[in-house]
């Protein structure tokens, strides 16, 4: 299961369905097609179906953007699910060691490294036709002003690209 916001979201979604993974994917109903179509089996309209309290489980829950810390996804882990939180809060990380040794869940939560091997994967789907980056929008270095605040708004589908010397 992945809540999809952007470019980590559709990228993890589109790896865990490489990987042979059937993949919930948490969005806004708008976006329901275009996650379909990068590969989610299934997707959940977050604006009128809370998926953490459907009654699914879920063996890996990725929280991409922030919005289903351990507390309110655990009831939709499977026994011995993982939680993924890519932006876990200070707090959130510190517990994640502890959820480990008291209940049959794991959290991996906070900043990773980047590995090489990573990469190569991304790299080789994508010269197989079987990775589609997501860009929102391009923005000349001149308008980073602009494309701050198009991350920050929220409303943004894939990466923010911005130009330097006018090339992509």
């Amino acid at each position: 299961m992945a809540s999809v916001d952007g470019a980590v979201g559709s990228a993890m979604l589109q790896v865990a369905v490489a990987a042979g993974a059937e993949v919930t994917a948490v969005c806004s109903g708008a976006n329901a097609a275009l996650m379909r179509y990068l590969g989610a089996t299934r997707v959940v309209d977050y604006t009128t179906t809370d998926f953490a309290a459907e009654g699914m489980r879920y063996d890996l829950i990725a929280d991409t953007v922030g919005n289903a810390p351990y507390q309110r996804a655990r009831h939709a882990l499977a026994p011995r699910g993982k939680l993924l939180a890519v932006l876990a809060t200070l707090p959130a990380m510190l517990r994640a060691p502890w959820v480990g040794l008291t209940t049959q869940h794991r959290i991996v939560a906070g900043p990773v490294a980047e590995r090489v091997d990573d990469l190569r994967t991304i790299i080789t789907m994508a010269a197989a036709g079987r990775f589609t980056p997501l860009i929102d929008r391009s923005y000349p270095l001149s308008e980073i002003v602009a494309a701050h605040a198009r991350v920050e708004s929220g409303r943004k589908r894939g990466s923010v690209v911005v130009m330097v010397n006018g090339e992509r």
